[in-house]
């Protein structure tokens, strides 16, 4: 559908909402008020943006008239200045919306590549991501976490629960890699180690269709790092997904019906999570890869830690305030993500 059709569909519709409003009741009412609301932004920047195309063509056309030639080219100047910040509001305002970006998010960290130091790191990264949910105000509980003896994380998972989490939080998902000289090495050299890091959109009950004869649940008794504090009841839960194969164990809650509870949403945020990235990839078949795809084969940011930098490499975007970002100050690196998702958008116009 070319842009002019969009903006006359967007127009008649609203124009529609507007008058079913008057005589609206109950449940149709508040449909109606929540589809206005969401047209309402768009609809304000088309109407400004077409009565400047129409001051446009006012001025062009006094331009022929002698004794309003430098009155109406200052006015076109003016327009002409104006114009493509306007287009390209009206552009962003008609953009599909990612329906995921207003959901809370689950966190998943786990260290690749390097050992002790990969570990260790993933547990840093981990405690970024609380700060930064400190900052923004978001409830951050930690679902899961399964440490080495070194207090370096073999896994972390986390509920971030907040408005707009996941759109904050989405381009997060790849591997990250980190440089420094690990607190193990004697001999001061540089170790390069690599974490992953998954952000899923938390998942609700009528997304995933779950059949309780694909699952198997296990249940045996906690324990913490190295086998210590183990726990003389059956507490903790492991629920095997037999058609994926996908295995989510817990043990954080006393509780076996806690962390069962735990597992199933953790498991149907990874079940939600393959089902959109299945979706993407059969759009995306056919063009290439986008930013924000979560792809975990892809090294998508580096923490140099003796050059005190960090460098997104999908935006070519680096940072000499490394202490900062890892005291969670990820919004100058979360906006930059955000705008050349926008950039990228833009681009697929008629």
């Amino acid at each position: 559908m070319k842009m002019d059709e969009k903006l006359e569909k967007i127009l008649a519709r609203f124009a529609e909402v507007q008058h079913l409003l008057l005589s609206a009741q109950g449940d149709e009412y508040a449909e109606l008020a929540c589809e206005y609301a969401i047209l309402e932004e768009p609809v304000a920047a088309i109407n400004a943006w077409q009565k400047l195309l129409k001051r446009k063509a006012e001025a062009i056309e006094l331009l022929e008239d002698d004794d309003f030639k430098e009155l109406a080219q200052n006015d076109l100047d003016e327009v002409q200045l104006k114009l493509p910040d306007l287009e390209k509001a009206v552009k962003l305002a008609l953009l599909p919306k990612d329906e995921m970006d207003e959901r809370s998010a689950i966190l998943e960290i786990r260290p690749a590549a390097g050992g002790d130091e990969a570990a260790l790191f993933a547990g840093d990264m981990f405690e970024l991501y609380r700060r930064f949910s400190e900052k923004k105000g978001w409830k951050f509980d930690v679902v899961s976490i399964s440490q080495t003896e070194l207090s370096g994380f073999r896994e972390g998972v986390a509920e971030i629960t907040g408005k707009s989490v996941f759109s904050f939080l989405k381009y997060e998902s790849g591997v990250h890699r980190v440089q420094r000289v690990p607190s193990t090495e004697s001999q001061g050299r540089i170790h390069t180690s690599t974490i992953t890091v998954a952000v899923l959109p938390k998942a609700e009950e009528v997304d995933v269709n779950i059949k309780d004869e694909d699952l198997r649940i296990d249940v045996f008794r906690a324990s913490g790092a190295g086998g210590q504090h183990v726990n003389k009841t059956e507490s903790a839960v492991r629920i095997t997904h037999l058609p994926t194969g996908i295995v989510v164990a817990i043990q954080e809650e006393k509780s076996q019906h806690r962390n069962r509870l735990r597992a199933m949403q953790i498991l149907r945020a990874r079940l939600y999570e393959r089902q959109r990235q299945e979706l993407h990839d059969a759009r995306a078949a056919d063009r290439k890869s986008q930013l924000g795809t979560g792809d975990r084969s892809e090294r998508i940011r580096t923490y140099n830690f003796p050059q005190g930098r960090v460098t997104d490499h999908r935006i070519n975007l680096t940072l000499y305030k490394l202490s900062q970002v890892m005291a969670g100050e990820l919004d100058e690196i979360v906006d930059g993500l955000a705008q050349q998702a926008q950039i990228e958008a833009l681009g697929s116009w008629d």
